[in-house]
Parts: structure tokens; sequence; C-alpha cells
């Protein structure tokens, strides 16, 4: 089964099957993908929802059970759930309550849901034993005013279900023209580098995530500022981040590394953004395996 597309494009395959669960900040949708007793939080970036995995396998090679909640405005988590960061770390610490679990191997935050991530660290030691970001969104100023006017243009509540209709339709007739407007604001490198770096099935993996992505109300709620946190996190932290990246600067991999007292920064050789495409990555899941498997690493100040 697909979803159709308004727009007249081609179906889009159909997210992961998800729940939504009442708790007492209000409604929020959650995947969770059982397998070994480590579970990983996996807080998505923008435009993401839970079910659409990004950059999931590393963990589920490690055989790690995800919990992947939608955040405020992705998905079927409404605007009014817990909207800012501090807000929705406490709904994911209840609904980590609600589903029995008491301690989670890592917390990981990608891109926008970075900021989230790193507060639920901080306000959840207890529960918290590590953090991951990659591509995260720091505390520096993000993002530029060009960017910002852009989105409030191309993702409002009237336009981003044109805007993605648009988009899908553009990479179903003419794939390489649209993944070249797309990889233009997500890399600082000549786009042929990038898309020369890919394999077929890489390209094929890229072009169907872009033609899921949705915008809802969540994009333009992550664009608000939100409190620096990161000298109040006592875990161990693994912060990655490439120069190539122009979506989220690499400076704010080095500003998280920086303000996080047990963060080490690892910097990856990835050519854009999806730092999970491309021949860089398998090194950087190496990394992130070793990590998670390190004894030494685990608990809270």
């Amino acid at each position: 089964m697909a979803i159709v597309d308004p727009t007249g494009a081609e179906p889009v395959p159909e997210d992961r099957p998800t729940h939504v669960v009442r708790l007492d900040a209000g409604l929020v949708e959650y995947r969770l993908e059982r397998r070994g007793p480590a579970i990983v939080v996996v807080l998505h970036g923008g435009h993401t929802r839970a079910g659409l995995p990004v950059g999931e396998e590393v963990f589920v090679e490690a055989g790690h059970t995800v919990l992947a909640p939608s955040r405020p405005g992705y998905g079927r988590t409404p605007l009014s759930t817990g909207t800012s960061t501090s807000g929705f770390a406490d709904v994911v610490g209840a609904l980590c309550a609600h589903l029995g679990i008491t301690e989670v191997a890592a917390v990981v935050g990608t891109s926008g849901g970075g900021p989230t991530a790193v507060t639920m660290a901080a306000r959840h030691p207890g529960l918290v034993r590590r953090l991951i970001l990659q591509s995260a969104v720091g505390t520096l100023p993000w993002p530029g005013r060009p960017t910002r006017i852009g989105a409030h243009l191309l993702f409002g509540t009237r336009s981003e279900r044109v805007t993605w209709g648009a988009l899908r339709l553009l990479l179903r007739r003419a794939p390489d023209t649209a993944l070249r407007l797309l990889l233009s604001g997500l890399t600082t490198l000549p786009v042929s580098d990038v898309l020369a770096d890919l394999g077929p099935e890489e390209r094929a993996a890229m072009i169907e995530l872009f033609c899921r992505m949705r915008s809802g109300h969540g994009f333009l709620n992550d664009l608000r500022p939100t409190p620096d946190l990161t000298a109040d996190i006592g875990q161990p932290t693994l912060v990655i981040g490439t120069r190539a990246d122009r979506g989220v600067p690499f400076a704010h991999a080095r500003s998280l590394a920086s303000g996080i007292p047990r963060a080490e920064l690892v910097e990856s050789g990835a050519a854009s953004h999806l730092m999970w495409f491309g021949s860089a990555w398998p090194t950087t899941a190496e990394k992130i395996r070793a990590f998670l498997s390190d004894n030494r690493t685990g608990g809270t100040r």
C-alpha cells in the first residue's frame, strides 16, 4: 500500500508502523522496534517523523531496540505536545516510563533533533546513559537569515504540502536535477562530487528519503532558539559532524563538543549533511558501535 500524492506524482511508500499514546502532556506518536535489551531513543531531524527511519541501520545491526518518537509538529504528534525542547524531552521521558523503559543505552539526536537530545540528557540523567549527536544543531545561532526566510515561504502551513509535492514530482521525473537542487543546500562541496560518491543503491535510497519527507508544523518550530544546557550533561557524548555540511555547519559540532564536559568530537569525511550516504559512513558507523559497546563510557556524573 502507498500514499497517493495530491499533486499527481507517483505514490509514496508507506511509513513504518507507529503508535499514538495520550500522555499527560498530550498525544505523541512513536515507533518501537524491539530487538535486544539495549534501547536507543532516536530523535530524528527536520522534515522526518517516527515512521521514517533515517540512519538507524547501525543500531539495528548492533541488535538494539529502537524507540523513535515524532517530535512536535511532525507525523501524528501535534505541535501542542511539549512544544519546547525541554517540554518534549520530558514527554519522551514520560513515554519511556509508559513503555516500562527505565534506562536507555543512548539518546541519538540528528540535525534538528539535536537540541531535544541534549535537553533530554541534561534533564534525565538517571534514564540516559550516553548521548550521540549527528549533524546536530548546537548552541550557535541557526539557521541564517536567508534560510529562515526561505523556510517560512516554503514550509509554512499553507505551502509545505505543495512544496513537497512539487519536489516529489521532480524527483520522479528528473531525479538528477532534483538531487542537485536539494543537495546544493546540504553540502559545501560541488554537488557533482557528492553524487559521484554515491552508488546506485544509495542514490535510489536518497531519492526515496526525499520523496517521503514532510515538514508539517514541525520544521518552523525547529527554528525557535533553545537554551544552552551543554554544561549540564554528565554522560559520555559522541559528537559527529562534517566540514562539508552546509545545512548545519561544522562549527555546531565543535561548539557542542567544547561545551559538553565528556564529549568526543568525530570529524566525519561525509560529503554532505546526510552523513549516512557515501563512502565515509562505514568508518563513522564503526566509531558509533565502539562507543556504544565500551562499558567504560556508561553512567553519569
